[in-house]
């Protein structure tokens, strides 16, 4: 992997509370923080175009099958059991 440097800038809040996470002794340096960072939010980002294409199949299905007797939080815990899955 190529490791690529960049130059950022971020507030002094952003700065202790980065310094804080590698006091911690979790992180060797500062790029680990940052790093650890963007794949936490990669990953936000790939589990949430997963709910949304399947949520999207599901109203795509549900608009075909027609009505239902179930209530609303029957739906939504078929919904979330469907998910994890």
């Amino acid at each position: 992997m190529t490791m690529i440097k960049k130059s950022i800038t971020i507030t002094d809040h952003q700065n202790n509370w980065i310094k804080s996470r590698v006091a911690t002794g979790h992180y060797g340096n500062e790029s680990e923080v940052i790093r650890e960072l963007i794949r936490e939010r990669q990953l936000q980002l790939e589990e949430s175009s997963a709910q949304i294409a399947y949520i999207r199949a599901k109203l795509g299905e549900a608009e075909n099958a027609g009505f239902t007797d179930d209530s609303v939080d029957q739906i939504w815990e078929e919904a979330r059991k469907q998910f994890k899955s």
